[in-house]
């Protein structure tokens, strides 16, 4: 049986930026916490849609038609195959829930990407 998770005290456990950390799995949907400071980059999931949800500060999804602006208590699904760039203000913390498939910075592969193997949980 799985624990209550009290993600206030989670969001405590780490402070670096654009890592996504699993604290939880359910039916093949990885739930991921991160805090956000600045811009992440450009790319896309092919084949998995990309739930945010915004805890704290303000978390804008880029996209090439728009802008998606999330203030806390906020979400929005980027569906699959939609070129995005996270933008956060300073200390944003949110959530994303995405089959455990997702590749953390879909299509594209640079120094700040975190391998599906290399994944933390916490």
């Amino acid at each position: 049986m799985m624990n209550k998770i009290n993600l206030k005290e989670k969001f405590t456990l780490f402070t670096e930026t654009w890592t996504p950390k699993v604290i939880a799995e359910s039916n093949g949907q990885l739930i991921k916490i991160a805090k956000g400071s600045g811009e992440l980059i450009w790319h896309k999931h092919d084949n998995e849609d990309e739930l945010f949800i915004v805890f704290k500060g303000q978390l804008t999804l880029k996209l090439r038609s728009e802008d998606i602006v999330l203030n806390e208590g906020e979400m929005y699904v980027v569906p699959k195959g939609v070129e995005h760039c996270p933008l956060a203000q300073e200390d944003t913390h949110f959530m994303m829930i995405e089959p455990s498939s997702t590749a953390h910075t879909g299509d594209l592969k640079t120094e700040i990407t975190i391998s599906s193997e290399k994944q933390e949980w916490i």
